[in-house]
């Protein structure tokens, strides 16, 4: 089974490779602050009603917050839903900006 987070590098790489999607659990007003082209947005208080609609269980995914907290409960909970291919981008977007693409803008 996968590691619970996942490094930003990591993260890009698999995303560059078409391995892996960006599901961004983030409020509306941060993900038009700063995104990562191609990601997915789905609030954090609005997963429970749509991940079982809009995710592929089988597909994997990198949870994208901010700074890692939020991201990191939403992982949790999807893992135990049955979305085994699920990470937790370790730092968050803030991380992303600093470790892979200095183009996001931190805030």
């Amino acid at each position: 089974m996968l590691e619970y987070e996942i490094s930003p590098t990591e993260a890009a790489d698999l995303v560059r490779d078409r391995k892996a999607r960006i599901l961004d659990v983030r409020e509306p007003w941060e993900f038009q602050a700063a995104r990562i082209d191609g990601s997915v947005l789905m609030p954090m208080g609005d997963v429970p009603s749509r991940a079982h609609m809009e995710l592929d269980p089988e597909e994997h995914l990198v949870v994208l917050c901010h700074l890692g907290l939020r991201s990191m409960s939403v992982t949790v909970w999807l893992r135990n839903q049955g979305f085994e291919q699920v990470q937790s981008l370790r730092g968050g977007i803030d991380a992303w900006s600093r470790q892979v693409d200095p183009d996001v803008a931190r805030y």
